[in-house]
């Protein structure tokens, strides 16, 4: 590990197990944060049309119900048009707690990648 970018234990505590009494992230967790984050709020179909395969249909919305329990997202229900027939659709942005855990994912998936030995 460069000087520059040291590894913060504290801030990564939350992802490397439950031990610490913290909740772990998925790699479907990681999939949605990353879109959420870079992206901004999406229903769930969105979710699962922009991360080009990584994300199904049949489990998009259990993991979005698990993450806003866990805190690392939260909800709320689009206005409906007028006239619409049918259930409103439900966003979905990244909380501050989502956001500070996917980016001390991130920078942990990267300190980790470094300390892995190179092909000669």
């Amino acid at each position: 590990m460069g000087v520059d970018s040291p590894l913060d234990l504290q801030n990564v505590r939350s992802i490397i197990s439950d031990v610490s009494g913290h909740p772990r992230i998925s790699r479907t967790e990681r999939a949605i944060l990353e879109l959420l984050v870079s992206e901004g709020e999406l229903f769930g179909l969105q979710l699962v049309e922009r991360s080009r395969g990584v994300l199904k249909r049949g489990t998009v919305y259990v993991t979005l119900g698990r993450m806003q329990e866990k805190g690392f997202v939260e909800s709320r229900t689009e206005p409906p048009a007028p006239g619409a027939i049918g259930l409103p659709r439900r966003l979905y942005r990244p909380t501050a707690y989502g956001v500070g855990v996917f980016r001390a994912w991130s920078r942990a998936a990267r300190a980790i990648a470094r300390l892995q030995p190179h092909e000669a």
